[in-house]
C-alpha cells in the first residue's frame, strides 16, 4: 500500500524582511556616531574671526581648561605626551596634529605644545577653533 503524502506548500523567505532592518539600523547607527576621537573633559574651543576649514585626518591633542591632556580621546600626561607622539609619529610620517584647547585655557598651556610637537618633527600642526557667529544684518 503506498500513501501519497500532500506536497509541502513553499513558504516566502522571511529572513529578507530581517536583514533589510539590520542594515538600516546599521546606516543610522553609522550616521549619528561619532568618527573622531571626543575628549575624556569638556572642550569648547575659541571663536576665530577668520580662518579656513579643519583639514581631516590626523591626531587630536585635546587641551582641557586647567591644562589636562588627551590624545585622541585617552588622559595622558605631559611628560606620556612626547612618548605618544613619537610612536604615532613612526606610523605616520606625515602627522597632522590638531590641538583643540579650551577657549579659556591659558597659552602656557598650549603654546609649549606646538613646540613640543615640531620638536619631535610634527610638520602640521593645526589649531582647533569655533567659526565666528554670523552676524544679523541691520
Amino acid at each position: 500500500m503506498r500513501l501519497n503524502r500532500p506536497a509541502r506548500a513553499t513558504h516566502s523567505e522571511t529572513i529578507i524582511a530581517l536583514i533589510d532592518v539590520v542594515f538600516f539600523l546599521l546606516v543610522f547607527f553609522m550616521l549619528i556616531g561619532r568618527m573622531d576621537a571626543t575628549a575624556p573633559f569638556d572642550v569648547a574651543p575659541p571663536v576665530a574671526l577668520s580662518g579656513r576649514d579643519m583639514p581631516a585626518g590626523g591626531a587630536t591633542l585635546s587641551v582641557a581648561r586647567d591644562g589636562r591632556l588627551a590624545l585622541d580621546g585617552a588622559g595622558l600626561t605631559r611628560a606620556d605626551l612626547e612618548v605618544a607622539l613619537t610612536q604615532a609619529l613612526r606610523r605616520d610620517e606625515a602627522l597632522r596634529l590638531r590641538i583643540n584647547a579650551h577657549r579659556d585655557a591659558e597659552l602656557r598651556h598650549v603654546l609649549p605644545l606646538v613646540g613640543q610637537a615640531e620638536a619631535l618633527g610634527v610638520r602640521d600642526v593645526v589649531l582647533v577653533v569655533t567659526p565666528a557667529p554670523l552676524s544679523a544684518p541691520p
